[in-house]
């Protein structure tokens, strides 16, 4: 079939949303807190729904770096370039950026908050997706970045308590030094995989995981709405023991605890770079029927303790160095077709996005409802 760029497909994909992060958790870093010469900035901060209600931009930023914090949870650096969007954030304005449970999933990204409220330990900001955005929105805090108006309204909550903000296609990663060239699911079902098949998280609670199954379900004859083809298909997997439930992390890819892993193309870009350099050749494909594209979104805590800082690294994920930051790290952002319009787009960077055989499909609001709820029902019993 015609290969198209998946930053041209994917712009279709609206309400493209998916459980985001990974499926462990780490030792969060210690944080800072709003100093008390922020105090009155950071209580106008907390109700501001744009820039313009702190005064414009140049305010906003006087008042973020008053703060001199920000949390950021569920962001590992490997994961869509979040390692130079941290670095490079922090080097603009001199803004420490702490970053909480870089492993940790959705749901834990809640908990974090829910458990934090009140307290310089809460996250600023959140990198969610469906069940978990849908159900949480109790916790976001309005805001309409400056951008607002270049962003597809099918993208965002009409009030901005979320905006979708990168997409990617789901793939399977395999080390093909061990293995040798891998090109259907079947195969994985030959004793030389014992115990080295990995989903990225529990697909209840992650959003890696949760796609990867919705790939390979596709994959085996399912649809979004029927996904027992899917539960089968884990089911045949873990009676061959290829199955492996253990967290994945870049430690036990390079280990050689998890060889073929099911993932984000942007995941696997860092991880193809990172082995190569150690004699290793890691390839990714798409097995066909598979194609599953998703956008993930940010949402501001509407508990943040560093309220202005939140706002401004919103502001800084949707300007064209965010944007093209998660480019380079192969992502598809929010706003590349704008961007592509008014030629700021970084154009080498783009030229490596993955291309896909067939037209993605993406889970809607409800689909995903269904799909999470179907998982938690049935997941636990098909790999006990």
């Amino acid at each position: 079939m015609k290969k198209s760029p998946l930053a041209l497909v994917a712009a279709a994909a609206v309400l493209g949303l998916t459980l985001s992060g990974c499926g462990g958790s780490a030792t969060p870093a210690s944080t800072g807190s709003a100093g008390g010469g922020a105090a009155a900035g950071a209580s106008k901060a907390k109700t501001a729904t744009s820039a313009a209600d702190l005064g414009g931009m140049d305010a906003l930023v006087a008042a973020a770096k008053a703060e001199g914090t920000i949390n950021v949870i569920a962001l590992p650096d490997d994961w869509a370039n979040y390692g130079q969007i941290k670095k490079d954030f922090a080097a603009k304005y001199g803004i420490k950026v702490n970053s909480i449970l870089p492993d940790a999933s959705s749901k834990e990204e809640i908990d974090a908050a829910e458990k934090n409220k009140g307290t310089a330990n809460a996250p600023d900001v959140f990198d969610l997706g469906t069940a978990v955005t849908l159900a949480s929105t109790k916790y976001f805090a309005p805001y309409k970045v400056a951008q607002w108006d270049k962003i597809p309204a099918g993208n965002k909550e009409s009030t901005g308590l979320w905006v979708n903000d990168y997409t990617g296609i789901m793939s399977v990663g395999y080390n093909a030094t061990k293995f040798g060239e891998i090109t259907s699911l079947d195969q994985l079902t030959d004793p030389k995989f014992k115990g080295q098949v990995a989903f990225n998280g529990k697909p209840a609670e992650a959003g890696a995981a949760f796609n990867g199954f919705l790939m390979v379900n596709n994959a085996n004859g399912g649809t979004l709405d029927n996904l027992q083809p899917g539960l089968d298909w884990v089911k045949k997997m873990k009676q061959a023991g290829s199955l492996n439930l253990a967290d994945v992390t870049a430690g036990t890819i390079d280990a050689g605890t998890h060889g073929v892993v099911f993932d984000w193309s942007y995941n696997q870009v860092s991880t193809i770079a990172r082995l190569k350099a150690k004699g290793v050749d890691w390839k990714t494909f798409v097995p066909k029927g598979g194609e599953i594209a998703s956008y993930y979104n940010q949402a501001i805590n509407v508990d943040a303790p560093h309220p202005a800082a939140a706002r401004l690294f919103q502001e800084y994920l949707y300007s064209d160095a965010g944007q093209n930051a998660w480019i380079k790290g192969g992502a598809s952002p929010i706003l590349y077709e704008s961007m592509k319009a008014a030629g700021t787009i970084d154009a080498a960077s783009a030229a490596n996005l993955p291309k896909v055989d067939g037209t993605p499909k993406t889970p809607t609001s409800d689909q995903s409802k269904a799909a999470n709820d179907f998982l938690k029902k049935n997941w636990d019993a098909a790999v006990a």
